[in-house]
């Protein structure tokens, strides 16, 4: 027979236990440490910034972000001293995957952001005064004069930081579209080199560089109306994609292969956080939000504070969407 003097201290306990399931289930994370990691690029700021905040929201202890570039990056996430990164380009950075250990050690499921494109773009009123319309062109002399901003007779391309993985991509070009006598490939502070880019064509000069989507420079030098896509003669790649077509649908080439955005982590991690893992193959943010952002940040938008304010004004405007992505990262918890 149960004494009645026992019953408050039964009662409490009951209480205790049904408010700590409740907690953890409202915070599975709850005393997990997460490592997250981007590249140089700024602008990745925004998507890594949005899979903090959710994670947060499920109780995670996220640190700071921490820099470092794709390729070690992704060796980071394999061996464990890195949790997850919110923009690993699928295909671009596939020898970056498989290098360093593949499924084995990473985890990518589901798409963060789809559309994105890459390529090499020139300003309309060149491309249509001398009917450019493909790079290999520029392995005219004369053509690729058009575009020298430098006086040695090449043509200066705004190419790709080193490490980025779309720079293995342009120096195999230069090559099999024979245009390394005539291209010259700048490469840099992309940002400082774009804005160089954009001052020639504010003053009327011709431009050639090489962008992708969903970035600001899209917003700035829009394709159709200021600047024009090049088209490459055939599909060549390096590496393991080196028999991939990288035509279009509707038949345009540009040398890359479209391109998603995944968030991908180190797998033994996210095996052992399902709810996480869950979060990280349902969020999805369009290519136009990115860049809507990115755009913001090149206008001058472009401190920590900023950059925060524009991920939390955007869950606000998508609060349905972001808690249907938590409901279903604490229901793969249960």
């Amino acid at each position: 027979m149960l004494r009645t003097h026992a019953l408050p201290t039964l009662i409490a306990s009951s209480l205790t236990l049904a408010v700590s399931a409740a907690v953890a289930a409202e915070q599975p994370g709850e005393g997990v440490e997460v490592l997250p990691i981007k590249s140089s690029i700024a602008e990745e700021t925004f998507q890594t910034l949005l899979v903090m905040e959710a994670l947060e929201d499920l109780g995670y202890e996220v640190d700071d972000i921490k820099e470092i570039e794709y390729a070690a990056g992704h060796v980071a996430l394999a061996n464990g001293d890195a949790t997850f990164m919110a923009a690993h380009w699928d295909p671009l950075h596939i020898d970056f995957f498989e290098e360093a250990g593949g499924d084995d050690k990473i985890v990518r499921e589901g798409t963060y952001s789809s559309g994105s494109l890459q390529g090499y773009l020139i300003d309309k009123e060149t491309a249509e005064a001398y009917e450019i319309t493909n790079i290999e062109q520029l392995k005219d002399p004369e053509i690729a004069k058009l575009f020298d901003a430098d006086g040695d007779g090449k043509a200066d391309l705004a190419g790709c930081n080193p490490g980025w993985g779309c720079e293995k991509v342009i120096e195999h070009h230069l090559d099999a579209y024979d245009l390394r006598d005539t291209v010259e490939h700048n490469q840099g502070s992309y940002s400082a080199v774009m804005a160089d880019t954009i001052t020639r064509y504010e003053q009327g000069e011709p431009v050639l560089y090489y962008t992708w989507t969903p970035y600001w420079v899209s917003g700035v030098l829009v394709p159709g109306d200021d600047v024009t896509w090049l088209q490459v003669p055939f599909s060549s790649l390096p590496g393991e994609r080196e028999d991939v077509d990288t035509a279009l649908a509707d038949g345009s080439n540009y040398g890359f292969q479209a391109n998603v955005q995944r968030i991908i982590a180190n797998k033994e991690w996210a095996e052992a956080n399902p709810a996480a893992a869950k979060l990280f193959a349902v969020m999805e943010v369009s290519s136009n939000d990115i860049s809507a952002q990115n755009l913001r940040m090149r206008d001058g938008e472009d401190s920590e504070k900023d950059i925060k304010r524009h991920a939390e004004a955007w869950i606000e405007a998508n609060q349905a969407t972001y808690d249907s992505w938590l409901e279903q990262a604490r229901a793969a918890a249960e």
